[in-house]
C-alpha cells in the first residue's frame, strides 16, 4: 500500500486525492485458493476533496535517495490507518484464500462445481466446512463428503405431498413458465390421487393459449375418469369451482407464464384469487439455469407461490442448479418427476434424496 501511494504522488503530484484502496484478488480461482493478490488505488487530480497530506509532502523534484525525507506525524497516521485497513482486510478474507488448503477439500472443491455448483456456493460451503469441521476431518475424503452432504440437506425444506381429507375440498394449482411439464404432472398427481388413493379427483384448466393443452389434459381426464372444467376468464373460475365443490381435491393447471410478462403474471394471479386455492405449486424444470430459475421463483412470488416442484431430473446432467433457489425461495419441495410416464415418474421431495442428486452421488432411491 505504501509503495502505490508513493507511485500516486509520483505520477500525479501532491494534490493527487486518493478516492479509493481495495484488494484485487490476481484470478477468480486460484487467487481465492493461493492468496495471491494486488492493490488497487484510485485516485485524481481533478476531484475537489480537502487532503491533508498534501501540505505536509516535499514538492515534486529530484530526492536524494541517500537521505529519504523523514515521514511527518500526520503521513505516519495516516499510513498507521490505511496499515489497518488491510488488515482488517485480510482478518475477513476467507480462510481457505491461504496457500495451506488441504487437497481434499480443493478435491471437494472441484467435485461441487462440476455438480454444477455455482463458484460462489461451493466456496461458502468449503469454507464452512474448513471453519467448522475438526482438523482429524479435513485429511479424511469420506468424512468430509459426509459432513458437506449434511450442510446440503440443512439447505432443503419440503412441504411433503398434498393433504387430502375426504369430504373437505381442497384445491391445488400448478403454475409456471412455459415447457416444464404443468400438465403432465397434473396427470401423475391426478392418477395417483383417483387410482391408487381413491379420492374424489376433479380438474381445471385456464390454459386456454395453447389448444393441445386442454385436449391433452382432456385426455387425462377421460382416461382416469374425472370431471373437468375449462375456463378463460376469473369470473367463470369461480362457477368452475363451485361445480367441482363436493370432490376431495381439484388440480388447476394453468397457462405457462414468461416471467418477465407482468401482465399475465397479474392475470394469472387473479384467477387463483377467484379459485381461493389452498396450494399454489411453482413447476420450475431442473435443466434450466441457476439465474433463470432464481429469477422466475421471484416473478412467480407475485402469485402466492407455497411450494415447488422440480421437472425433468432424467435429462438434467447436474442438479446443483437448483440449490441457490431453494435457499432464495425460502420455499419448501414437493415433488419430482424424472420422466414422461404417468403415473409413474414422480416422487414426493425428500431431502436426503434430493442431495445425492445434487452431489452427484447417483439417482437410485
Amino acid at each position: 500500500m505504501h509503495e502505490a501511494l508513493v507511485l500516486v504522488r509520483r505520477e500525479l503530484g501532491p494534490d493527487a486525492a486518493v478516492l479509493h484502496t481495495r484488494e484485487v484478488p490476481s484470478g477468480r480461482l486460484l487467487g481465492w485458493l493461493f492468496g495471491s493478490r494486488k492493490i488497487e488505488v484510485t485516485a485524481s487530480v481533478d476531484v475537489n476533496v480537502p487532503n491533508r497530506l498534501s501540505n505536509r509532502l516535499p514538492p515534486r523534484g529530484p530526492i536524494d535517495r541517500r537521505l529519504p525525507v523523514p515521514p511527518s506525524d500526520e503521513l505516519r497516521e495516516q499510513l498507521a490507518n490505511l496499515q489497518d485497513m488491510v488488515k482488517e482486510l485480510c482478518r475477513h478474507q476467507p480462510r481457505a484464500t491461504r496457500h495451506d488448503l488441504p487437497k481434499e477439500l480443493f478435491r471437494l472443491f472441484a467435485d461441487l462445481l462440476e455438480a454444477e455448483l455455482s463458484e460462489e456456493l461451493a466456496r461458502d460451503l468449503v469454507e464452512r466446512i474448513r471453519t467448522e469441521a475438526p482438523g482429524t476431518e479435513l485429511s479424511d475424503p469420506e468424512l468430509l463428503k459426509a459432513r458437506i452432504a449434511q450442510m446440503i440437506e440443512a439447505e432443503i425444506t419440503v412441504a411433503g405431498p398434498i393433504v387430502v381429507t375426504p369430504g373437505h375440498r381442497r384445491l391445488a394449482a400448478l403454475v409456471g413458465p412455459t415447457g416444464v411439464g404443468k400438465t403432465t404432472t397434473i396427470a401423475k398427481l391426478a392418477a395417483n390421487y383417483r387410482l391408487h388413493q381413491k379420492h374424489r379427483v376433479g380438474l381445471i384448466t385456464v390454459d386456454t393459449y395453447r389448444v393441445a393443452a386442454v385436449d391433452q389434459l382432456r385426455t387425462y381426464a377421460d382416461i382416469i375418469d374425472l370431471p373437468m372444467q375449462v375456463v378463460s376468464t376469473p369470473r367463470e373460475m369461480r362457477e368452475a369451482v363451485h361445480k367441482l365443490d363436493d370432490l376431495d381435491l381439484i388440480l388447476m393447471d394453468t397457462a405457462g407464464r414468461s416471467p418477465k410478462d407482468e401482465v399475465r403474471i397479474q392475470e394469472l394471479k387473479a384467477f387463483l384469487t377467484e379459485a381461493e386455492a389452498d396450494e399454489v405449486h411453482l413447476v420450475l424444470s431442473s435443466v434450466a439455469g441457476q439465474q433463470t430459475l432464481r429469477q422466475t421463483a421471484e416473478r412467480f412470488a407475485a402469485v402466492g407461490t407455497t411450494a415447488l416442484i422440480l421437472t425433468k431430473l432424467d435429462e438434467a446432467t447436474g442438479v446443483g442448479n437448483v440449490l441457490p433457489v431453494l435457499r432464495s425461495s425460502k420455499l419448501p419441495l414437493s415433488y419430482l418427476t424424472n420422466g414422461q410416464n404417468v403415473p409413474d415418474d414422480i416422487e414426493t421431495a425428500d431431502t436426503q434424496r434430493l442431495t445425492r442428486l445434487i452431489l452427484g452421488m447417483g439417482t437410485d432411491h
